[in-house]
């Protein structure tokens, strides 16, 4: 296993356990962007995009009290999860 594999894993681990609170989905994104380097480097540029612009989205969707139109959270971890999926295809 590499670095970038350990840190796939940490990361998939630390979505499921940030899902709580807004404050947790905050610290989630704020923490993600920074504690994953050699994950990011490892995959082709598209794939750090997406995953930024996914929790972007998750960190507005934690400022919603209720399931809105445009920010669905369920919807938004599934991404998340599909993200994390197709991350393990390429570092295969």
């Amino acid at each position: 296993m590499t670095l970038a594999h350990d840190q796939l894993r940490a990361f998939a681990q630390s979505l499921d356990a940030s899902l709580a609170s807004p404050a947790d989905i905050q610290a989630f994104s704020l923490r993600t962007r920074s504690a994953y380097p050699d994950l990011l480097a490892a995959l082709p540029p598209r794939y750090p995009e997406v995953l930024f612009k996914l929790l972007d989205r998750l960190e507005s969707s934690a400022l919603f009290a209720e399931e809105s139109c445009s920010f669905s959270q369920h919807d938004l971890v599934d991404s998340l999860h599909h993200w994390i999926n197709k991350a393990q295809e390429q570092l295969a």
